[in-house]
């Protein structure tokens, strides 16, 4: 299933840099106390990620029969999740990194916690567990101006602060429009 096309994406893509399909998984749970919590990671440093908060997920495998399958698989060697597909409450819409030619395809599950995580210590630096009430606070939200590496110049970002750390990006992309649809109660979490 991975794509031959090139990345659409406009200036910001090289012409000759053929899209990577990808999936994440963005996992979710009901704490004991009745909020809502979202799990990220922290991925190491190194590599076309490294550094950045994200959602469990990455490239598909010829094994996948389904994007859904790589999602699955990927959350699975890194937290040591299994998540029944019973649990996946939706499939997001597609989105494309801005740069680096990632197609990637986002899924949202009701997770249980795990007595104990089995991080993939290799990819993973931390995992970050976030209360939503966190992300629509004051202030959680907001805009900067950056500049990437790879980018041609500085241009206005979005993103939610969490910790010390920025979710911006195409996990910013895929999260903004999923917090109101949590905190409006759309998926029996």
């Amino acid at each position: 299933m991975p794509s031959g096309r090139f990345c659409d994406m406009g200036p910001r893509c090289s012409n000759n840099r053929r899209v990577i399909d990808a999936a994440i998984l963005i996992p979710v749970y009901r704490a004991s106390d009745g909020g809502l919590h979202i799990v990220m990671i922290l991925r190491n440093p190194g590599g076309v990620h490294g550094g950045q908060i994200a959602f469990p997920g990455g490239k598909h495998d010829p094994g996948d029969e389904t994007m859904l399958d790589t999602a699955l698989r990927e959350v699975h060697e890194e937290l040591g999740l299994v998540v029944p597909r019973e649990d996946v409450l939706a499939e997001l819409p597609m989105e494309q990194t801005r740069t680096t030619g990632y197609r990637v395809f986002p899924y949202l599950a009701r997770i249980t916690i795990p007595a104990e995580w089995r991080i993939a210590e290799r990819e993973i630096a931390e995992l970050v567990d976030v209360r939503l009430s966190d992300l629509t606070r004051p202030g959680a939200h907001d805009k900067m101006i950056d500049r990437f590496p790879t980018w041609t110049k500085a241009e206005q970002v979005s993103y939610y602060q969490i910790g010390e750390h920025r979710l911006w990006g195409l996990s910013y992309r895929i999260l903004h429009p999923v917090i109101p649809r949590l905190v409006a109660g759309e998926w029996n979490v």
